[in-house]
């Protein structure tokens, strides 16, 4: 079920937001996979404005925590807006409570600063807590909604073509991963707004945030 804009009103403001931003705006592919003791979270590299390539190596996929990832879509001012302010957030909550954020407790909080502040954004939250995995997708006013996987963006038809054929309970990291790069490089062969590589990364309770490079990403896509 699609997560709903809050009226008439609403719709108007992301309008004039989107009017009078001079920011780039991006088709996006980004995705959130849970598997047995962690997620996998992934997101291509390529900014567009309109049919023009802006750029082939915009970060879409933040680290907010030792446990916790940011992916998102939309407009760029916006999202590296947001990231910063979840980032010192994070920070923030886990120094003055001495443990860490839960993942439900994070998507809570971006969801508070979207409804009080919609954004032109599209995001995943994603973590690793004491209750395991989890991905939660939320809209820019501010819904959020948990799932065991989760794709967003304008590659996201794509990948979710991928992710219901290969998706399975209780996969192994390595299987995550590669069901991951197998989407992510379904979306850039067919979104002309995705592309250009991507990151992706796996979050465990043990290892927490682990950036997998260049080399690791082609041996999965072989």
């Amino acid at each position: 079920m699609r997560q709903c804009s809050k009226g008439a009103d609403f719709r108007e403001r992301l309008m004039m937001m989107d009017n009078n931003a001079n920011v780039l705006k991006t088709g996006t592919s980004t995705l959130g996979i849970t598997f047995k003791g962690g997620v996998v979270v992934g997101a291509d590299h390529r900014a567009t404005m309109g049919h023009f390539i802006a750029n082939k190596s915009v970060q879409k996929l933040f680290q907010i925590g030792d446990r916790l990832a940011l992916t998102t879509a939309g407009l760029v001012g916006h999202a590296q807006s947001l990231s910063r302010t979840l980032t010192a957030e994070v920070a923030l909550f886990e120094l003055r409570r001495q443990q860490p954020m839960t993942v439900k407790g994070a998507a809570t909080l971006t969801a508070n600063i979207l409804s009080g502040r919609p954004h032109w954004v599209q995001l995943l939250i994603v973590g690793v807590d004491d209750d395991g995995g989890h991905v939660y997708s939320i809209d820019s006013a501010g819904g959020s909604i948990p799932d065991v996987y989760c794709a967003t963006g304008s590659g996201s038809p794509y990948m979710y073509g991928v992710l219901e054929d290969g998706f399975k309970a209780d996969m192994t990291e390595t299987e995550a991963l590669k069901l991951a790069a197998r989407a992510l490089h379904a979306s850039g062969q067919r979104d002309a707004a995705s592309g250009n590589g991507m990151y992706l990364a796996v979050i465990t309770k043990k290892d927490g945030f682990v950036l997998q490079t260049e080399d690791q990403v082609r041996k999965l896509l072989s």
